[in-house]
């Protein structure tokens, strides 16, 4: 089989937020859909090395926001590239409202924001898959959501300078992340899309 036909899936970009104990924090998705219309349940897939995960785990709740495609790359920066357990996401940032279920939501750069009550948790392995209720939502903008491909072309910040011809890169196959220097950790897990090193692909 060739593996590429799995990175043909369409993606969209999610900041997924929860609290847990009077804390707030959020990481950026991949995976979020309606499963079904009614009852309206949604369905996330969270690397269980995210803070998130086991906020939600704990909480049982939890809010999607729709990134749209006028995001800064800030934004992916701020909720992606950082892990909670080291940083208080919302420490210094303003961007957010709370919903009626406690959980922040954020309120620049998406369209969109549902809150969610789970009902089902699978173990997949690496990732927790939550089924959720959905118990609340707004739209916040016309502006289309953001998929990977959006996320590749127009907001993922171009390199400024070439990489010396020695210097070995590997790039993440489903989100385009790069990581400079090899080799490449075994556990590596991409920041972006929380895929590991067997995603990523060497160049030189």
């Amino acid at each position: 089989m060739d593996a590429k036909v799995m990175f043909q899936f369409g993606y969209g970009l999610y900041v997924l937020t929860a609290n847990a104990d009077g804390t707030d924090n959020g990481c950026i998705i991949n995976t979020a859909i309606q499963v079904t219309s009614t009852p309206n349940r949604v369905l996330i897939a969270v690397n269980k090395q995210n803070k998130t995960r086991d906020m939600i785990a704990a909480a049982g709740t939890f809010n999607i926001s729709m990134i749209a495609e006028n995001a800064s790359f800030d934004l992916f920066r701020h909720f992606g590239f950082q892990s909670g357990h080291n940083v208080n996401k919302f420490a210094d940032f303003s961007d957010c409202a709370r919903a009626e279920n406690g959980v922040m939501y954020i309120t620049k750069g998406t369209n969109a924001y549902v809150s969610a009550r789970v009902c089902e948790v699978l173990d997949m392995g690496t990732h927790t898959i939550f089924i959720a209720e959905v118990t609340d939502g707004a739209m916040l903008s016309d502006v289309p959501t953001v998929t990977y491909s959006y996320y590749q072309s127009h907001i993922k910040p171009k390199p400024e300078a070439k990489k010396p011809a020695d210097q070995v890169t590997w790039v993440c196959k489903v989100c385009g992340y790069v990581y400079e220097g090899d080799p490449l950790p075994e556990d590596f897990v991409c920041p972006i899309c929380k895929h590991g090193a067997a995603d990523f692909e060497r160049r030189a």
